[in-house]
């Protein structure tokens, strides 16, 4: 079991919906973020794309060399940007991080954008595109001249001359909802990605995928992006998810839910569907909360609880295949530290790092009257 955290390049805050408790994100907090990540043992930080992100590859270039093992895994828009030059950021990208690069295939699911980026396609094109883009882009990366001609690229005697750290390519992480999209990760992705709905809607999206890479001759692994409110008790944790939501009103989420149905994202539907913009059904599975959706487009569900109660609900993830849980939390600075202090000791994690020899304080909290070290906690029994 792997675990990622997120870079909130779009804004942070102790609440949503309002500038009330909001916080200045700058490129030195996004490095204390990354820098918390890397020292706590996250796997990987997630960095957003969009027009209301500052840019993915820009961020990623500049927190590479400010952290030792963190992964960053970074967007790449088919339709907007050309396969060949996209593939000598990546390989370029690699060799900076040494090998720490992850991709994250984002055909786009807001119209509205897609035309301000000068892409008109329908939702159907842009599949095509992208699969398309990644023929030639795998075919660069792995050493091959490529020649291609499709519907919507044409490239000829197309290369790369310095190849990336991770071969043949960086792993490629993809996430849809459609059937266009379910068909492309099979043949394509390494990593099938699911917004968090319910287990049983999971499951299912999980058997297709394996069922069409099967018929390809190919096995996927699949990963699940959510949000999380993690606390020692449960009240603790949904008093939390509360505070969160406290300051949106039902105008911002009208107004939030309006902008979401312009989106041709099936994904996006299927995460507005979970709430249907109303306040008094957001517990759509246990220990799972949809509020961040009423205002949030993307990932709109929560991991809501005690650290045994989301650990338990992170293990039926796990046990239908969900191999890698990118997680955030608000604020993202304090919740890297309370996810990792809570909950990671109860995960099958594989790549926490062991606790320091020789460090100053710890890992003990502070020594007590001046004499005595703090003893372990032992964690409740879950019911």
């Amino acid at each position: 079991m792997k675990l990622f955290w997120f870079l909130p390049t779009h804004g942070d805050g102790r609440y949503l919906g309002t500038q009330h408790g909001a916080r200045t994100v700058d490129h030195r907090y996004l490095a204390q973020i990354a820098q918390a990540a890397d020292r706590l043992g996250f796997e990987g930080v997630l960095i957003p794309t969009g027009r209301s992100c500052e840019d993915s590859w820009v961020v990623a270039a500049s927190l590479a060399p400010l952290t030792e093992r963190l992964k960053f895994l970074v967007a790449i828009r088919p339709g907007i940007i050309s396969p060949t030059v996209s593939a000598r950021q990546a390989a370029t990208l690699d060799r900076i991080s040494n090998g720490r690069l992850l991709i994250n295939v984002v055909t786009g699911g807001d119209p509205d954008e897609q035309h301000g980026d000068g892409s008109f396609l329908t939702h159907a094109e842009r599949y095509e595109v992208t699969d398309e883009f990644l023929r030639i882009w795998r075919g660069v990366l792995s050493g091959e001249t490529v020649d291609f001609e499709g519907k919507h690229l044409t490239v000829k005697n197309a290369k790369t001359l310095f190849p990336p750290v991770q071969q043949p390519y960086p792993p490629l992480w993809f996430g849809g909802s459609s059937e266009p999209a379910k068909a492309l990760a099979a043949e394509q992705v390494d990593v099938y990605l699911t917004w968090g709905e319910p287990p049983a809607a999971v499951a299912q999206k999980i058997r297709e995928v394996r069922e069409l890479a099967a018929a390809q001759g190919r096995t996927v692994k699949f990963g699940i992006r959510l949000h999380i409110i993690v606390r020692e008790t449960s009240e603790q944790a949904w008093k939390a998810a509360d505070e969160l939501i406290q300051y949106v009103t039902d105008d911002t989420i009208a107004a939030a839910q309006n902008a979401f149905a312009r989106f041709d994202s099936v994904g996006q539907r299927r995460m507005a569907e979970l709430h249907g913009g109303r306040r008094d059904q957001l517990e759509i599975h246990p220990n799972l909360w949809a509020g961040v959706g009423l205002v949030r487009g993307g990932a709109g569900t929560a991991l809501v609880g005690s650290a045994e109660e989301v650990a338990a609900l992170v293990k039926e993830y796990h046990a239908l295949g969900i191999e890698t849980f990118i997680l955030s939390g608000y604020p993202h600075l304090e919740e890297s530290y309370r996810v990792a202090e809570l909950l990671f000791p109860l995960l099958p994690l594989d790549h926490v790092p062991p606790p320091q020899k020789q460090n100053l304080t710890g890992p003990f909290g502070e020594v007590i009257a001046n004499d005595i070290v703090p003893t372990a906690r032992q964690p409740a029994p879950v019911a």
